[in-house]
C-alpha cells in the first residue's frame, strides 16, 4: 500500500511540475508593425489590442514610423526582431518589393507573418516559386475594387460627365497603387468623363494641397477629385476650400477619419469610403492565433468589405462604428 501511495504522490508531483511548463508554452506574444502614424493604423491597433486581450495574447506595438517608406519602417522592424520575444508578426509592408528580404529574414527565424492593409509582391501568397509566398495571409481591403466603386459613385455625383483628378500618395504602396488602378478602370467606363491627372504626394498633406491647387488652376473645368488616403484626401479638401470651389468640385475621400467625416457634414466632401481597420487587426490576431495553437489552415486572403458615407447617412448612429478613432 505504501508503495502505491508513493507512486500516486510521485505522479501528482510530476503533473504539478509539468503544468506550469505547458501553460508557459501556450503563452503567445505578437508584434504589430504599422505603416505610418495615422488614424487608420491607430484604429487597427485598437482592434488588435481588443482581440489579443480576449485571447490572452501578449502584444508588442512597434514604434510608429514617422513617415511612409521602407527607410523608416525597416530599422524599427529589425530592432524589434533583435529584441525578440514574439512568435507572430502583423505588419503593413511599406513597399511591395523592398520589404521582401527583411521579412523573409524574420520568417527564417521561425516567426510567422500576416500582412495587414498592404502586401508583398502582387499579394497572392499562394503562388509557388516566388520570393514573397511565405506570409500566412494578406488581410485587408480589395483596394482595386474600392477604387472602381469610388469612380462609379463620383461619376453619379457629377452627372457622368466632365474632368476628374486623382490625388494619390505612394506608387510603391500596394494599397494605393490598386486604388488608383481601380479608379482609372472605373472612370474609363464613362465615355463622357476624363481623368486629367494622377499625382503623388508621398503622404505629405501640404504637398497634396499644393498639387491639387495647381491641378485646379491648370484645368479649371475639373468637376471631381479622388483623394486616395488620409493625407491626400485632407490636402485635396483644403485646396478646394482655398480655391473657393466647395460644392462646384465634388470630392470623394478614402478613409473615414474624423476630419473627413466632419468635412462631409460641412459639405466640403461628398463621399467617404470607410475601410474596416479594427476588423482587419482583429482578424489578423485571430487567424495567427488559430495557426500557432491549432495549425488551422489560414486563407491566403481575407478581405473585409467597405462602407460608404454620404450626406444622407453621415449622421446615422449605425454608421458611427465605421469612423476611425
Amino acid at each position: 500500500m505504501k508503495k502505491r501511495y508513493a507512486i500516486v504522490i510521485a505522479v501528482l508531483l510530476a503533473s504539478l511540475t509539468v503544468m506550469p511548463a505547458v501553460a508557459q508554452k501556450q503563452q503567445l506574444t505578437f508584434l504589430f508593425m504599422p505603416g505610418v502614424q495615422d488614424p487608420f493604423y491607430t484604429t487597427m491597433e485598437k482592434g488588435i489590442r481588443a482581440k489579443c486581450k480576449e485571447l490572452g495574447i501578449n502584444l508588442i506595438v512597434a514604434e510608429y514610423p514617422k513617415a511612409w517608406g521602407p527607410e523608416y519602417q525597416v530599422p524599427i522592424l529589425q530592432a524589434a526582431v533583435q529584441r525578440g520575444g514574439f512568435q507572430g508578426l502583423l505588419i503593413a509592408p511599406t513597399s511591395v518589393d523592398a520589404l521582401k528580404a527583411p521579412l523573409k529574414a524574420v520568417y527564417d527565424k521561425g516567426i510567422e507573418i500576416i500582412t495587414v492593409d498592404t502586401f508583398l509582391g502582387d499579394g497572392d501568397y499562394s503562388k509557388p516559386n516566388t520570393d514573397y509566398n511565405f506570409p500566412l495571409s494578406y488581410i485587408g481591403s480589395d483596394n482595386e475594387l474600392g477604387g472602381k466603386q469610388v469612380a462609379e459613385h463620383l461619376a453619379k455625383l457629377v452627372g457622368e460627365k466632365g474632368k476628374v483628378y486623382c490625388q494619390a500618395t505612394n506608387p510603391d504602396a500596394s494599397s494605393v497603387a490598386a486604388r488608383v488602378a481601380g479608379f482609372k478602370k472605373g472612370i474609363a467606363e464613362f465615355p463622357n468623363m476624363k481623368l486629367v491627372g494622377v499625382e503623388w504626394c508621398l503622404d505629405v498633406q501640404q504637398k497634396a494641397q499644393e498639387q491639387t491647387l495647381a491641378a485646379l488652376q491648370k484645368d479649371k473645368d475639373i468637376v471631381g477629385i479622388f483623394g486616395v488616403n488620409v493625407f491626400s484626401a485632407q490636402g485635396a479638401n483644403q485646396a478646394v476650400v482655398n480655391a473657393g470651389l466647395v460644392g462646384a468640385v465634388k470630392i470623394a475621400s478614402w478613409d473615414a477619419t474624423v476630419s473627413n467625416i466632419d468635412n462631409l457634414r460641412k459639405g466640403v466632401v461628398d463621399l467617404v469610403l470607410a475601410q474596416k481597420p479594427a476588423e482587419m487587426g482583429s482578424l489578423a490576431v485571430e487567424w495567427m492565433y488559430k495557426y500557432l495553437t491549432q495549425k488551422v489552415q489560414v486563407p491566403k486572403k481575407v478581405i473585409p468589405g467597405f462602407e460608404f458615407f454620404t450626406k444622407d447617412n453621415v449622421n446615422d448612429p449605425a454608421m458611427a462604428q465605421y469612423i476611425y478613432q
